[in-house]
C-alpha cells in the first residue's frame, strides 16, 4: 500500500509541488520529475540490500519490525512535503524501508513453513502486496479523491502500528536459531553476504539477479503508470477530475485484483510446470499487456477507458511473476545467507529499474507523450525470456539447510 500511494498521487502532488519549487505544472514537467522521484525510490529500495545480513545475524522477525516502522515514518512525513525537493527525500528514506520487508518476510515463511505447503505459504503472503495495491485504491477513492493527496499519505503511516503485533505474535524460525547456534558468534553479517559469490552459488546470484530486473522494469516502468494513464486517457474522454481520479482507482484496484488471481495461480503452476516455465509464461503475459495497454490502448481516441482497464486485468495477471520469486530464491540459498541472497537479488535490481524509470521520464519530456516510452519497457521481458534457460530449476527439492 505505501509503495503504490505515489503512484496514485503522483500527478495531482506534481501539480500542487511542482509551482512551489519554482517549476511549471505542465504534463511534460509532471512526467519528467515523476520519473524522477520513481527513480529516487528504486534506489532507496537498492540501498535496502543491507536488510538481508542483518535479518541473517540478527534476527526475521527483529529486523522485519524495524523495517516497517522505516517505512510508515518517512511515508507519513511525506505528507508535510513542501516541495519537490523534499517529496524527493522521504520517497528515497520510504524505499530504504519497504525494500527490506519483502527479502525478510519471504526467508520467514519459507523458513516456518511445513514443506509441504511452503510454496503455497509463500504465494499467500505475497498477495499481501497486491492487496495493498487494493489498499490503496479504495483509500484513494475515498480519501485522496476527496481530501487530497497529503491525506494518502498520512494513511502510509498505518503499518506501523501492526509492529506489535508482530512482536507478540511471530516468532523466530527454529531453523534460524538452530544454524545461527552451529554457525556460532565468529559469524559476522559480511560473512552471509560475501557467501552469495562463492562459487555454489555465483551463477544462481547472477541470472537470478538479472531475473528481477526484468520483472522490475515491467512492474516500475509499466504498473505504476496505470493511475496516470488512465488520468489522462479519462480527461481525454471528457471526464471530469473527480472522475478522472475514481477511475485511476478503479483500474489500481483491478490491477491489484488480477494479481492476486494471478499469485494463486502461480504456486499450482509452479508444481505443475517447474519455476523457470511458471516465470516464463508470466513474463510473456507481461511483454503483451504493456506493449498494447501503453503502444495501442493508450492513444485510442474512443472507448479508450474500457479497452484500458481490460490491458489492466491482464497487466495485473502478468504481475504475479513475483510471486515465483518469494519461494524460487529461497529454495536455492542456505539458510546461513539465505535474506541476504534475497535482499541483494530483489534489491540490487531497483537501481536497473531506476535507470528505466529515469529514462521513462526523460522519454515522456522529449515524446511529449507518456504511452511510447512506457510500450518500449516491454522489450525487457524478451531478455528475461532468452535467459531463464539457465536458471537453477527447483521443483520437488526441499529448503536447503
Amino acid at each position: 500500500m505505501d509503495s503504490f500511494i505515489y503512484s496514485l498521487v503522483l500527478v495531482p502532488a506534481l501539480k500542487d509541488l511542482l509551482p512551489r519549487s519554482g517549476i511549471p505544472a505542465t504534463a511534460a514537467n509532471v512526467g519528467y520529475y515523476g520519473g524522477i522521484l520513481f527513480a529516487l525510490f528504486m534506489v532507496g529500495w537498492g540501498v535496502a540490500l543491507f536488510w538481508g545480513p542483518i535479518a541473517d545475524r540478527f534476527g526475521r522477525v527483529r529486523t522485519m519490525m524495524f523495517s516497517i516502522s522505516w517505512f510508515s515514518l518517512f511515508t507519513l512525513l511525506a505528507a508535510f512535503s513542501t516541495g519537490v525537493g523534499s517529496l524527493a527525500v522521504f520517497r528515497f528514506l520510504a524505499g530504504v524501508g519497504i525494500g527490506g520487508e519483502w527479502s525478510v518476510g519471504a526467508s520467514l515463511v519459507s523458513e516456518d513453513w511445513p514443506e509441504e505447503r511452503r510454496t503455497m505459504g509463500g504465494a499467500l503472503m505475497h498477495t499481501g502486496y497486491y492487496f495493498g495495491f487494493f489498499l490503496a485504491a479504495v483509500a484513494n477513492y475515498f480519501i485522496g479523491s476527496r481530501f487530497g493527496w497529503r491525506y494518502m499519505f498520512v494513511l502510509g503511516g498505518a503499518p506501523a502500528i501492526l509492529v506489535a503485533f508482530i512482536r507478540n505474535n511471530v516468532q523466530e524460525p527454529a531453523r534460524w536459531e538452530r544454524k545461527l547456534e552451529e554457525l556460532g558468534k565468529q559469524w559476522r553479517m559480511h560473512h552471509s553476504f560475501l557467501e552469495l559469490f562463492s562459487p555454489q552459488y555465483r551463477r544462481r546470484t547472477i541470472f537470478n539477479s538479472i531475473y528481477l530486473i526484468v520483472s522490475l522494469a515491467g512492474l516500475w516502468a509499466g504498473s505504476v503508470y496505470v493511475p496516470a494513464a488512465m488520468t489522462y486517457i479519462a480527461a481525454r474522454a471528457g471526464r471530469t477530475v473527480v472522475e478522472g481520479a475514481r477511475l485511476a482507482s478503479y483500474s489500481t484496484a483491478l490491477l491489484g485484483g488480477a494479481t492476486i488471481l494471478g499469485a494463486l495461480m502461480v504456486p499450482l503452476l509452479a508444481e505443475r510446470l517447474g519455476r523457470r516455465t511458471t516465470l516464463g509464461i508470466f513474463y510473456a503475459v507481461m511483454l503483451g499487456s504493456i506493449w498494447i495497454a501503453f503502444g495501442r490502448v493508450f492513444y485510442m481516441e474512443t472507448g479508450g477507458v474500457g479497452w484500458f482497464l481490460v490491458c489492466v486485468f491482464f497487466l495485473g495477471l502478468g504481475g504475479a511473476n513475483f510471486v515465483v520469486y518469494s519461494f524460487w530464491l529461497p529454495e536455492q540459498y542456505g539458510t546461513e545467507c539465505r535474506a541476504s541472497a534475497f535482499a541483494f537479488i530483489t534489491n540490487i535490481g531497483r537501481f536497473a529499474a531506476a535507470a528505466f524509470t529515469f529514462l521513462v521520464g526523460a522519454g515522456v519530456r522529449h515524446f511529449q507523450t507518456l504511452g511510447t516510452p512506457v510500450a518500449l519497457t516491454a522489450f525487457a521481458f524478451v531478455i528475461g525470456l532468452l535467459l531463464l534457460p539457465f536458471g537453477e530449476e527447483t521443483k520437488g527439492k526441499p529448503l536447503p539447510a
